[in-house]
């Protein structure tokens, strides 16, 4: 039977409803409004899981979202089980049903415990160099052995049934932070009418308010204050408010994702109600008031459940009315320390003693502390806490040694001091700054218009607090463009002030060979390791992070990353800031996979964009493939046709007679401006100024390397207006490249780009016939071939709506491209399908158009290049403009290694046997009887059965390709080895003259 912890008379919930939970199978009772730690502590529930590295038993540490050690797992239902939750975050609810983890078979015998015992052997970085011997043991030992082991948490098993919401919001003034300085800054903000967002991680507004006994603003109690000045934001129109939401990420042009919790406390919160709501926010000021996290004292067996954090206690018991024990030793270096000490001997706890780390402090709480007659030990360290399962005394000596005395007590409190939470603020790309007098880094230089007050800024005291907050939300939004506020500033009667403390280990954390006195308790890092990293050469307190994991688990070193990296510089010999800081990373806190995703799931991963032609096809029984976001036709299968009978089918059709052919999904830009053609020159190897209006070219596009970067057909419509076509992939990468150049390298030139792509209907008729089938329904076009040559355009009407017809062909056949505004795609398509149908044409797919084009050595970029080709590798030399000056990627060219011999080129290859298909992506070798592993020289880009050909034709990349004509090769295959002879890229109408009919 467990025994209540819970206080009479104290905290807030002293009217809440009962609710029954289990923990490890066992049934506990707590009351609405608590989080899973305040109703297990309640409880006498200390013992809450095990840590990552030697499964030592672990307890609460914090109350608040910096808990490293309290990760437990919250099960709903089969499919709803989440792990990794922090308990102290985590709200109650009747029925809620939570598990520890990393332990087996329980949580009191862990056999994992045994790596505890071992810990000699697992000191920080023995993974480097454990597992780097023998090497081949990687793969078949080391990795599933590492693999099974690592982790907390098991990761759910069945598809996450719950769904989750995205918002995109606009406000003038964001103030993340909902404790006294984020309401201060919010009044004052709001008050001038301006739009303000206050945003806060925990369930009600007040940060620390909810723990600070002794605070008083306008006449009442700070936690009192702060509902009071919540409830007058909740009535200004102007004002949103969002509780149990995180503050993740700060990103460039102030610009916040923010997690809110939406459904996790509800017992049954019902499927149409999402589980997290994605608040993505522009504003253009952003308060930042995150406060300051407490860090712990570094002394042996520090981690023992029942140690705790000193403000920790105080938010047990004066927000929850829970005690964190019944004789309750103090460790401190902080005068907050006694306030914890003070508020729990009130409520009838016994205060064992309170051992202070400084010599002679004096303030009013050490004076209260020492008239309510708590012994009070200065000038005394914590050598180690006794226990194992829970702690059950802690050891004193004087801190320059000394006699030793043992203490009996069920709980320590903890303080070294508070450190700002620079989280965001090293997001948004500011620099901290080393506050020499403080030994605290607090925001230095702003990089976006965002100001950091309170805690977070480095301000101690409350009333200096209130004055800060208040004056910056009003300059914040006035800057924003706001109205004088009319309302009055918070007075602060009387408030908690502490600063100081200390950085590091205590006096012995350490120095023997089996005492652990751990700095980053998820990852069993002790001040120890720490020591040893530098002693082994790690010299920059990025690499003491990485060799000893010091700040990287998913607590990511709120309290652990300032003793590192004050331990690391006493043991170099530097000042702290010379040492350096590690850097803040997105998220602030985890956030859950499905909050980033959304509805982008299953069905809705990525958008379905389909063609105005579609419908059509899908009635006519065509199968399709995506490619990118697109849905395309693959080919169209007639009566009991497999996909090659049909893909034959289509080809041949289409080089006797003509093909329909969906080619909306080019990407299409229009190039639009006084100088568009200039604009072209720099982004194209071809030459654009002298082309005339009504006349098209075959464009290559490079990157700066020099490399194939995409490539199209662009007609020039007018001297100041080019249409341009891309791959179907890189139409956005295309557009954003324009653009990148555009705003940053030719802002001087007088050009607009504008993506038409889905604007225009493409349908490509291609083969002997098509100028057949097109010219009845077109209005104002010679269609002859000496007024509408090969590589021309021409605007018009077709079926009477207008039409860009481009004279241009990917199939080596008379072809011609006809554009019409989508909304009139399908039907003038089926109208070029009925007249289609008196001359035998069909309609045709991608994988037909792959090998029609593939027949006449045409490329695919993507395909037939990797990202390290160059023109002259691809046998487009031609494209290259010879006499011009400039354009991206001219310089590229000429580097040494683009000019090298020996360089894999673009070939076309037969087999010997002309039934056998190569497989795309094949290795290509000289000599297949060459001992293994085989020097590749190459490797299959493109591969089909040609119908027209009679046999297979494939395209390859070979080193020297073209020095090979006619030499044989060989593809080696898990079935036998494949002979291939070196040809030409084009196996039909070698001559072209089928571009003419």
């Amino acid at each position: 039977m467990s025994i209540s912890f819970r206080i009479s008379g104290a905290g807030r919930l002293k009217q809440a409803k009962t609710a029954r939970f289990s923990f490890d199978g066992q049934a506990y009772t707590g009351v609405e409004g608590d989080t899973l730690a305040s109703a297990l502590l309640a409880n006498g529930v200390h013992l809450v899981g095990r840590s990552f590295k030697y499964h030592r038993p672990r307890g609460f540490l914090s109350a608040g979202a910096e808990e490293p050690n309290a990760l437990v797992q919250i099960v709903r239902d089969d499919a709803r089980k989440t792990p990794n939750v922090r308990a102290t975050v985590q709200e109650l609810y009747d029925g809620l049903t939570a598990n520890s983890q990393n332990r087996w078979p329980s949580l009191a015998f862990d056999v994992g415990a045994v790596n505890d015992i071992a810990s000699p052997l697992f000191s920080a970085g023995f993974y480097y160099k454990t597992f780097m011997w023998p090497k081949a043991a990687w793969k078949s030992l080391y990795e599933p052995k590492i693999r099974a082991a690592a982790g907390l948490g098991v990761s759910p098993d069945k598809p996450d049934p719950d769904h989750y919401g995205a918002r995109y919001a606009h406000c003038e003034v964001l103030v993340l932070g909902g404790g006294a300085a984020g309401i201060a800054a919010a009044l004052a903000a709001a008050e001038t009418g301006v739009r303000v967002i206050l945003a806060d991680e925990q369930a009600e507004f007040g940060g620390s308010l909810r723990f600070e006994a002794g605070a008083r603003i306008d006449g009442e109690g700070g936690f009192a204050w702060a509902q009071a000045a919540i409830a007058r934001l909740k009535a200004m129109d102007n004002v949103r408010l969002l509780t149990r939401t995180t503050a993740f990420g700060y990103y460039a042009q102030n610009f916040v994702g923010l997690v809110e919790r939406v459904s996790d406390h509800l017992q049954n919160p019902g499927r149409e109600l999402a589980r997290e709501r994605l608040w993505q926010v522009r504003a253009s000021r952003v308060v930042l008031a995150t406060g300051a996290i407490e860090r712990h004292m570094v002394f042996a067996d520090n981690d023992r459940p029942g140690v705790m954090l000193a403000s920790a206690a105080r938010t047990y018991l004066n927000h929850y009315g829970v005690a964190v024990g019944r004789n309750v030793g103090v460790y401190t270096a902080n005068d907050s320390a006694y306030a914890a000490a003070i508020d729990l001997k009130k409520a009838g706890v016994n205060i064992a003693a309170i051992v202070d780390l400084r010599d002679n402090p004096t303030g009013p709480v050490i004076d209260e502390a020492r008239g309510l007659g708590i012994e009070i030990n200065f000038g005394r360290a914590v050598v180690r806490a006794g226990g194992k399962l829970r702690v059950s005394s802690m050891t004193v000596q004087p801190k320059n040694g000394g006699g030793e005395r043992t203490i009996p007590v069920d709980a320590i409190l903890m303080s070294a001091g508070w450190t700002p939470s620079v989280h965001l603020f090293s997001q948004s790309r500011g620099k901290v700054a080393f506050n020499e007098e403080t030994r605290r880094f607090v925001p230095g230089t702003y990089a976006q218009d965002c100001v950091s007050v309170g805690a977070c800024n480095g301000t101690d005291g409350l009333d200096a607090t209130v004055d800060e907050a208040y004056a910056a939300g009003a300059k914040a939004a006035k800057e924003a463009g706001g109205k004088a506020g009319k309302g009055a500033k918070p007075k602060v009667d009387a408030s908690e002030s502490w600063s100081r403390g200390m950085l590091g280990a205590a006096p012995g954390a350490g120095q023997g060979t089996t005492v652990k006195a751990f700095v980053d308790f998820q990852n069993d890092v002790t001040a120890k390791d720490i020591r040893q990293a530098v002693h082994e050469g790690m010299h920059s307190i990025e690499h003491v992070k990485r060799f000893t994991t010091n700040g990287m688990a998913t607590d990511q070193g709120k309290t652990s990353n300032m003793h590192g990296l004050a331990i690391a510089a006493e043991t170099l010999g530097k000042p702290i800031p010379q040492v350096g800081l590690t850097t803040f990373r997105a998220p602030y806190t985890p956030v859950t996979f499905g909050s980033i995703v959304g509805h982008a799931r299953g069905a809705l991963f990525d958008p379905t964009r389909r063609t105005a032609i579609h419908p059509w096809a899908a009635a006519q029984g065509a199968v399709f493939e995506d490619v990118g976001q697109w849905k395309r036709a693959w080919y169209f299968p007639r009566g009991a046709e497999d996909m090659h009978a049909a893909v034959d089918r289509e080809c041949v059709t289409v080089r006797k007679t003509a093909g329909l052919f969906d080619a909306s999904t080019l990407g299409k830009i229009e190039v639009v401006g006084p100088d568009a053609a200039k604009f072209m020159e720099l982004l194209y190897t071809n030459p654009w100024e002298k082309l005339e209006p009504g006349r098209c070219r075959y464009g290559i596009m490079l990157r700066e390397d020099g490399f194939i970067y995409d490539d199209g057909v662009v007609g020039r419509l007018a001297p100041d207006r080019f249409h341009v076509t891309t791959t179907t992939g890189g139409a956005p990468r295309v557009m954003h490249h324009m653009e990148d150049y555009l705003q940053t390298e030719f802002p001087h030139l007088n050009v607009w780009l504008t993506s038409i792509t889905e604007q225009w209907a493409v349908i490509a008729v291609q083969g002997p016939k098509s100028r057949d089938i097109i010219a009845p329904l077109v209005e104002g076009i010679d269609m002859s071939d000496e007024a509408l040559p090969h590589m021309s355009v021409r605007e018009g009407k077709i079926c009477g709506v207008p039409t860009r017809l481009f004279r241009m062909s990917f199939t080596g056949e008379r072809g011609f491209e006809v554009n019409v505004p989508a909304d009139y795609g399908q039907a003038v398509w089926e109208a070029l399908w009925a007249e289609g149908q008196k001359h035998g044409a069909c309609a045709y797919g991608t994988e037909s158009m792959h090998v029609l084009r593939a027949e006449k050595g045409y490329i695919i970029v993507g395909q037939d290049t990797d990202g390290t080709v160059t023109p002259n590798d691809a046998a487009l030399d031609w494209a290259v403009g010879k006499k011009k000056a400039d354009f991206v990627g001219i310089r590229g060219l000429t580097r040494p290694d683009l000019v090298a011999k020996g360089r894999k080129q673009l070939v076309g290859l037969k087999t010997k046997d002309p039934k056998v298909v190569l497989e795309e992506g094949a290795q290509i070798v000289e000599d297949p009887g060459q001992a293994i592993p085989m020097k590749m020289i190459g490797h299959v880009t493109s591969s089909y059965w040609s119908e027209n050909c009679g046999r297979s034709i494939a395209l390859a990349l070979v080193a020297g390709g073209r020095d090979r004509m006619g030499k044989t090769l060989y593809v080696p295959m898990p079935n036998g080895t494949i002979e291939v002879e070196v040809t030409g890229m084009v196996f039909f109408d070698e001559k072209g003259e089928r571009l003419n009919g």
